[in-house]
């Protein structure tokens, strides 16, 4: 009977976690453009940056540390601690009214890896079991080989949100969260997150990810410039016209994309284009001069592949907003006033004549 039980117990936990794998959202993407988003993988110990670096096939390092907001300094070295989230860009593109990361990662199987370790503690719910097996061909779960490279469909969307311009952020629920929680620590509302994912609180499953829109700032940059499609996400950077310059999005700057150049040492001794602003004999991308209460900034506005950035002169206003003119509210005081009293007069007058 005891033998019995513990069998019970062991079938039961296997239908929980197959049903905790397949119930993992799809991100839906009914755009058909390829985008820029996001994944936020916790890390399972502490690792260096240069590791998640190579666990996802990035490239350039300096994209890493734009994503999440560290100098461009910042070595391969670079601690990351147990459970901190370090925001991966992917690219992103749309099948059957679904997004996936488009052809990366690539993971190498290792010895004794199976699909199920892969998808949850490798790479920490952003991806499922099933997707994995369904993605790669695999006709047996159980049967994978080493050495094998595995494609990892991460999940991420290129869709418009309420028409607004947003970067997808495919974020592993932690336990204890709530859809307003989370919605409350990304900016959004949890009417949003229910549209998006198709769930309620009851549904939010631990270390599974859920598509989470992130703000984006507004830009300059020219329908015609060959980043015109560049969406930068609130709290995030990105190098962009070949990585002559970086632009920053955040909330202390109203949502308005901040670009500067980056003065990094490019390879083969490539030179950055001039970055003089157009009809300015001062000021240079990321300057900003005041005159009054006018405040006029050089703002990015796109590149060309005959190595010409494009600036545009942005001016705003920083003057205090007036104050309700005293004179008028005396006036709308006095005039009331002086009607409640005709009409007491009125009243008066009537009930004397009567």
């Amino acid at each position: 009977m005891a033998h019995m039980g513990t069998s019970v117990a062991l079938l039961l936990l296997m239908i929980f976690l197959s049903a905790s794998i397949s119930t993992a959202q799809n991100f839906k993407c009914n755009s058909t453009a390829k985008c820029r988003a996001l994944v936020g993988y916790p890390s399972p110990n502490t690792t260096s940056i240069g590791n998640i670096q190579t666990l996802f096939n990035i490239k350039n390092l300096r994209t890493i540390l734009a994503a999440n907001d560290l100098p461009a300094s910042t070595q391969k070295n670079y601690t990351i601690q147990a459970q901190q989230v370090v925001k991966i860009p992917i690219p992103c593109v749309c099948s059957n009214n679904t997004g996936v990361s488009n052809k990366m990662p690539v993971y190498n199987i290792k010895k004794d890896d199976g699909l199920w370790h892969i998808a949850v503690e490798v790479f920490r719910g952003l991806v499922t079991q099933d997707r994995l097996q369904a993605a790669n061909n695999i006709s047996n779960a159980n049967v994978i080989i080493e050495g094998q490279n595995l494609t990892i469909p991460l999940p991420c969307s290129c869709d418009s949100v309420n028409n607004q311009k947003v970067v997808h952020y495919a974020h592993v629920v932690a336990k204890g969260s709530t859809l307003e929680s989370i919605a409350q620590q990304f900016g959004t509302d949890k009417d949003t997150l229910v549209q998006l994912n198709g769930i309620n609180d009851s549904q939010l499953l631990a270390d599974s990810a859920i598509d989470v829109p992130l703000q984006a700032c507004s830009s300059s940059i020219r329908p015609e410039s060959l980043d015109s499609s560049l969406v930068v996400a609130n709290g995030t950077s990105v190098f962009t016209a070949n990585n002559c310059v970086k632009c920053k999005c955040d909330a202390a700057n109203k949502f308005t994309l901040q670009c500067e150049p980056t003065n990094l040492k490019l390879p083969n001794n490539v030179t950055c284009p001039s970055m003089a602003c157009d009809d300015s004999d001062s000021l240079t991308l990321g300057n900003t001069t005041t005159s009054g209460c006018s405040q006029t900034t050089c703002a990015y506005a796109g590149y060309a592949s005959n190595q010409t950035i494009f600036t545009t002169l942005n001016t705003t206003s920083t003057c205090p907003a007036p104050a309700p003119n005293s004179n008028n509210a005396s006036t709308i005081v006095l005039n009331s006033n002086f009607f409640i009293i005709s009409i007491h007069l009125v009243l008066l007058y009537l009930y004397l004549c009567h």
